[in-house]
């Protein structure tokens, strides 16, 4: 499956601040706790992370569930409200399951 592009402005955004745009958890201490119970699950640049601040500028990838996405150089008017629609992962909502 080809990566999706995913805006970023301001040159860069946290990995937390990314999952919450894209649906998967609704605040940063939900972020926190889904990366610590999914090691291994999300990467950056094809390498595991757990950090919720790991720090996503334009030409990173990183994949979450199976979904990868490429960071892009975007506008404001890109990046305001969630353009992304809420992820299903199989077999639980977005932000449950820890």
């Amino acid at each position: 499956m080809a990566a999706r592009d995913f805006p970023v402005t301001g040159g860069w955004i946290t990995l937390g601040q990314a999952l919450k745009r894209l649906g998967y958890v609704e605040t940063g201490g939900q972020a926190k706790a889904w990366l610590a119970a999914s090691a291994g699950q999300v990467l950056v640049n094809g390498q595991p992370e757990t950090r919720r601040g790991r720090k996503l500028r334009p030409g990173d990838t990183f994949t979450v569930a199976g979904e990868t996405f490429h960071c892009t150089e975007g506008s404001p008017a890109q990046e305001g409200g969630n353009s992304f629609p809420p992820v299903n992962v199989p077999g639980r909502s977005p932000v449950e399951g820890f």
